[in-house]
Order: structure tokens, then C-alpha cells, then sequence
């Protein structure tokens, strides 16, 4: 390795230092504003960096080795009033390719199970989202469990959204109320998923139909 080599790469990791040691003083800090933010010591630095808005009443826990990147902006926690997010340890919200946005309106309760990957997408809830371990919601997608007013005779609902553990949203998928997907399934691009989806199935379109099996994914990347 070249002295100008050695340079750089010594100038990589004390920068990289530098952003760890800031970020945990953000996290301490916020933590001593708000009483209901919990945040593992394992967990990600870069947790600093993000968007972190709590009302009070509001709990948000990150577990024990949450991950996320050094994306100034791109990671958006809201909380609201009585309201909860949970992301259980090694959840991964990956900001490198897009923001990712948890809003929990007040009262309702977002949880991102262990290993979960929200990759540059968006969770929002009135009553509860659960994503279950190891799934994973791809770019662009939407998590929705409330609809809004049509009008002063169609108005909107609310109703629970689970994501069952090792499924897979793809890219551009919107959930909306009241859907459950099984375990060990996989939502194509660009579909709109009105009803469950029975677990190992293959579902895509607008509205989304099961069109085939899945196996096991557990071990799928």
C-alpha cells in the first residue's frame, strides 16, 4: 500500500470515527428530551443522523444491533401522541438508495421484526403495521393500514397490515388496509394489494392475485 493510500484510508476511518462518536452524542441527547426514546448501545451510530420526531406520549424503541446508513435526512421516525415504533434487533433500514419513512399516528404501533430490511420505503399507520422477521420491503413501496375521505359520506378506515416473517414486497407494491401476507411470500413489482395472501404464494397485479407457490425462504436473500 502507497503513503498517499495509507493517507486515505486513515482519513476514511477517523471520519468514520468522528460520525460515530457524533452520532451517539444525538442519541444521547434526544434521549434526555424525550423519555419514551430507547436506543440499544449496539445499535447503529447512524441512528444520530435521523429525522427523529416524538410528541409526547410517544415511544420509539430501537433494539440491539438495528442498523441503518450515514444518510443525513433520509431516515424519518414520527411518533405521535400515545402512539409506538418498535424495531426489534438486527432490523435494517436501508437509506442508500432512498428514504425510508415510519410515521405512527396517535395510538397506533408499528413494529419491524428482527432482521426485517425496510429498504427506501414507507410504513404508516392509525391502528398497526407488524412486519414479522426477515421480511423485506423493496424501493418505493407503501404500507398503508388506513385509507383517507372520499367524501362526507365515504369515509375512511383503518384496519391492521402484517407482513408474515421472510416475505418479500418488492419494488413499488402498495399494501393497504386490513391485509395480512403469509409467511414465505413474494409480492411482485408495481402491484396493489387489496386482500390476504395465503402464505408461499406468489402474488402480483393491480389488484394483486395469487398466480403460483413459493417455497421456503427462509435462507432466500
Amino acid at each position: 500500500m502507497s503513503a498517499a493510500d495509507a493517507f486515505r484510508r486513515a482519513w476514511r476511518i477517523g471520519g468514520m470515527r468522528v460520525r460515530a462518536a457524533n452520532g451517539r452524542v444525538r442519541i444521547a441527547a434526544l434521549s434526555a428530551l424525550h423519555p419514551g426514546l430507547s436506543v440499544d448501545a449496539s445499535a447503529s451510530p447512524c441512528f444520530g443522523v435521523a429525522r427523529i420526531s416524538l410528541t409526547p406520549g410517544a415511544r420509539l424503541t430501537i433494539g440491539a444491533n438495528a442498523a441503518t446508513e450515514y444518510r443525513p435526512g433520509l431516515l424519518n421516525l414520527v411518533v405521535y401522541d400515545g402512539a409506538e415504533i418498535v424495531l426489534e434487533p438486527s432490523s435494517w433500514l436501508r437509506t442508500e438508495v432512498g428514504a425510508v419513512n415510519l410515521v405512527a399516528h396517535a395510538g397506533a404501533r408499528i413494529v419491524v421484526g428482527r432482521e426485517v430490511m425496510l429498504n427506501a420505503c414507507s410504513v404508516s399507520a392509525q391502528r398497526e403495521v407488524v412486519l414479522e422477521r426477515r421480511a423485506t420491503v423493496g424501493p418505493g413501496s407503501r404500507i398503508y393500514d388506513f385509507t383517507h375521505d372520499l367524501d362526507d359520506a365515504r369515509r375512511g378506515h383503518a384496519a391492521p397490515v402484517r407482513i408474515g416473517e421472510c416475505s418479500w414486497v418488492a419494488s413499488d407494491v402498495t399494501v393497504l388496509p386490513g391485509v395480512t401476507i403469509g409467511a414465505h411470500c413474494v409480492i411482485g413489482a408495481r402491484s396493489v394489494v387489496t386482500r390476504d395472501v395465503p402464505a408461499h404464494s406468489l402474488a402480483f397485479g393491480a389488484p394483486a392475485q395469487v398466480r403460483g407457490e413459493i417455497g421456503d425462504r427462509t435462507q432466500a436473500g
